[in-house]
This record gives structure tokens, C-alpha cells and sequence, in this order.
């Protein structure tokens, strides 16, 4: 059995979204009925990622988990977040005039550091299915993080499911 399906999340404006996908992910597996298998959680955006963690219970100022507000602050230190023209060497002319062709604004291109903490984190987890259930660990998550904050935009979440 191969099956896939996805959906949508809405990701905000000027902050890092990270959506928990965890009970939509399950509800898609038990639709399938494989007993035994694999779901992939997938994302085909290049400035968003796929991680499992667990909940962190306490929240942080900002509104995040405080291990999601941890792990904003650690790539904050290792890619830190594009504040102005030229602090990348992405985007050039090219890819500005490209994006202008496509109804781009520029503001919107200077998302390196997104592309760049995705390509680091991956887009995807891949998650064994064993007797109809997901093995998440006793408390694990899985979530969808928009790392691209320069606007607010609708994300898919992609799952596959192969299994028998």
C-alpha cells in the first residue's frame, strides 16, 4: 500500500511558525490501515523543515515551546536571520530580477537564512509504523517550522504512507 495526501498550515508574518502536525499525521496513517510501515512528513518548501521532538510543556516569551524558542535561538547564532541587502551573498540581481518577473517583492527574496537552516534541519521525517501506530516515543511530536518570516503565507504538509 502506497498512499499520500496532503494539507495545509498558515504560517505568520515576521516570526518562525511552528505547526504541530502530530494529529493530523496519525489521523492520515489510520485512514491507510497499514498495520506495519513507514509515514514520511514532507515538505517541498525549500525555507521549511520537518522535525520530532518532544513537548516542552513551559512557553517562552514569544509565544514558542522553550525548546522551539531554543532552537530558533541556536540557528539564530549559527545563520542569523537576514536583516539587511547584502548580509548573503543570496539573492543576486539574477534571482531579484527573476523574482520581479514573478510578482516577487524583493523584501521576500532575502530568505537565505531560511533556505540555509532548512537545507540543515531537512524537510522531511521519516516515522516506522508499527501495529497501525506511528512510533513516536512516548512523547513524541512532529512538526512543520516555516523558517521563511518574511511574510505570511499558506504551506502544504505533504504525508506518505507505505506500508502493508
Amino acid at each position: 500500500m502506497i498512499y499520500r495526501e496532503s494539507f495545509k498550515v498558515q504560517s505568520r508574518d515576521r516570526q518562525y511558525t511552528f505547526h504541530d502536525v502530530t494529529a493530523k499525521a496519525k489521523e492520515i496513517v489510520a485512514k491507510t490501515g497499514v498495520k506495519n510501515g513507514i509515514a514520511v512528513i514532507y515538505s517541498h518548501h525549500t525555507t521549511c523543515c520537518v522535525i520530532t521532538q518532544e513537548c516542552a510543556f513551559d512557553m517562552s516569551m514569544t509565544g514558542l515551546e522553550t525548546l522551539q524558542q531554543d532552537l530558533v535561538n541556536v540557528m539564530e547564532k549559527m545563520i542569523p536571520e537576514c536583516r539587511y541587502e547584502g548580509m548573503y551573498l543570496h539573492p543576486g540581481p539574477k534571482a531579484l530580477k527573476f523574482a520581479e518577473e514573478h510578482d516577487e517583492d524583493a523584501w521576500g527574496c532575502h530568505n537565505t537564512d531560511a533556505h540555509l537552516r532548512s537545507s540543515i534541519i531537512g524537510r522531511s521525517e521519516t516515522i516506522v509504523i508499527e501495529d497501525g501506530e506511528m512510533d513516536l516515543g512516548e512523547f513524541g511530536f512532529i512538526h512543520f517550522i516555516d523558517f521563511d518570516n518574511t511574510r505570511a503565507r499558506q504551506r502544504t504538509v505533504q504525508v506518505l504512507v507505505i506500508g502493508e
